[in-house]
């Protein structure tokens, strides 16, 4: 009786020792080919790994997690986000010029990263970001489209090898962003419809500039009239000032008025209209604004104001010479889009 029960003790000991405990590390590895990387960054927070990449194209490492998470893959020109977690074994091939279409995943763990990145292409193909894009749909075509997209989202999460955690929050996410846009649809459209490209833009009139000269909309038929609306406590607003000074700059001989128009109300001032007023006209002299400046006295609640549905600033208005809209929710001036389309309508 003893024999056996000493067998059966090592014959455990020996499967036993045939378990391979986990590890406690991720292995990545890959290939890139037409090559042109010297080394991978993967970065999160406080974790910076950099990975050699061979004459040849090849690269290897591990990395040592606190926790399973998302990471920052970057070979000096591709960029994509990496799921990562202890025991994972990630081996990756693509084409340095040709990232996208070209990346093929093997190993244990990659699913969820290949979800990310699926994701990723999904949201620019569908131009999920582009919320105007939806909302200037008839109310069939939004459905249709929104109904499809969500499918499309959640068929991306069918695999029960993505990450349960990570599944659960983008689904959950998912969810609301469908929702949101579905609650919003109805405003929204209204006012890209009205505000469509080529519809008559409201008009302001009588606006006192910081010189004490009155101005109206009408004043600048048969020029584009670039408008911003802002004001002295808004942050946003006053990092767009030395970009928009270059543009008065670059368009100063075009047939295009920049104008500034100030919903400043008391904010800041204890709700003192007169210091507000007075504190408006100290920016501009001490900021240089040499551009026109107006100021809509009753801020918000203003006519050309409230006739755009102003509610957040700052805000850009684009107006072509004849006083139709171009862009009802234009460019800010420190994006690049705003000068490619200046350009093409100032030639």
């Amino acid at each position: 009786m003893k024999n056996i029960i000493f067998i059966f003790v090592i014959l455990i000991s020996l499967l036993s020792c045939k378990e391979e405990a986990p590890k406690d590390y991720v292995t990545i590895e890959g290939i890139i080919e037409n090559n042109d990387a010297k080394n991978i960054d993967i970065t999160q927070h406080g974790l910076n790994k950099r990975i050699e990449v061979n004459l040849d194209g090849t690269f290897k490492d591990t990395l040592k997690l606190y926790k399973p998470n998302t990471y920052t893959f970057y070979d000096g020109k591709n960029k994509m986000i990496l799921f990562l977690k202890n025991g994972d074994f990630i081996k990756l091939q693509y084409k340095f010029d040709d990232f996208a279409k070209s990346i093929s995943f093997k190993g244990n763990g990659f699913e969820t990263t290949k979800y990310l990145l699926e994701r990723r292409e999904l949201d620019k193909s569908e131009r999920v970001n582009d919320r105007k894009a939806f909302y200037k749909l008839s109310k069939e075509d939004f459905f249709k489209k929104v109904n499809g997209l969500e499918q499309k989202f959640n068929d991306l999460l069918k695999s029960d090898k993505i990450d349960s955690t990570l599944k659960e929050r983008a689904l959950k996410r998912n969810k609301q962003y469908i929702a949101y846009i579905k609650q919003n649809y109805m405003k929204e459209h209204e006012f890209f419809t009205k505000f469509a490209k080529g519809n008559p833009s409201p008009k302001f009139v009588n606006y006192l500039s910081d010189k004490g000269k009155k101005y109206s909309l009408d004043n600048f038929k048969g020029k584009y009239v670039y408008i911003d609306v802002w004001a002295t406590w808004c942050g946003p607003c006053k990092r767009e000032i030395p970009h928009l000074k270059k543009l008065v700059e670059k368009y100063k001989n075009k047939n295009i008025e920049f104008i500034s128009i100030s919903v400043d109300n008391g904010r800041g001032y204890k709700n003192d209209a007169t210091q507000a007023k007075n504190g408006w006209k100290r920016m501009i002299f001490n900021r240089k604004m040499n551009w026109l400046q107006l100021y809509a006295t009753k801020a918000w609640n203003s006519t050309f104001i409230k006739a755009y549905g102003i509610r957040s600033i700052p805000r850009f208005i684009l107006i072509d010479p004849k006083g139709n809209i171009v862009d009802a929710n234009a460019a800010r001036p420190s994006n690049p889009k705003l000068q490619q389309l200046l350009d093409g309508l100032l030639k």
